[in-house]
């Protein structure tokens, strides 16, 4: 059986080597799909019984790893240097240094990595990871699978 929760939230990126507006500092409301497979939980007196993963938790999980601290924040390739010092220069300035260039692929690869120990097999059901799809827009996204 596969779940899917989604989540929301704001932050700023820029991607320094495009060739069009992505170059600028700007920001996205970003959307993160979490997909989870394993079996149906059936248990009586079980919390859980007749769910893969109670939605709730999904959700509480993936906020506490990947949302809260993404969100409000400026994603900043670690390489972007001119940037960075003037992140660094703003006091208090909410800002997550990350290995990759923040490009919706690259995130939903940081995202997959960082979630995928998080929910494996948490509930006994042989739970884990399949996809997180993040939505940089409405109308673009990708996907991180389980290869």
């Amino acid at each position: 059986m596969l779940i899917t929760r989604r989540l929301e939230f704001d932050a700023g990126h820029r991607i320094p080597d495009h060739k069009s507006q992505c170059r600028h500092l700007h920001g996205h409301r970003y959307a993160i799909e979490i997909t989870l497979s394993g079996d149906i939980i059936r248990q009586d007196g079980d919390a859980a019984n007749g769910m893969v993963m109670d939605f709730s938790e999904v959700k509480a999980l993936a906020k506490l790893h990947v949302v809260d601290v993404w969100d409000h924040a400026f994603l900043v390739y670690a390489g972007d240097t001119q940037v960075l010092d003037f992140l660094r220069s703003l006091p208090d300035h909410r800002t997550v240094v990350l290995d990759c260039v923040p490009t919706a692929e690259n995130l939903a690869e940081a995202a997959f990595r960082i979630l995928d120990p998080v929910y494996r097999d948490s509930y006994g059901n042989h739970l884990r990871l399949e996809r997180v799809r993040l939505y940089e827009t409405p109308n673009c996204w990708a996907d991180a699978v389980r290869a």
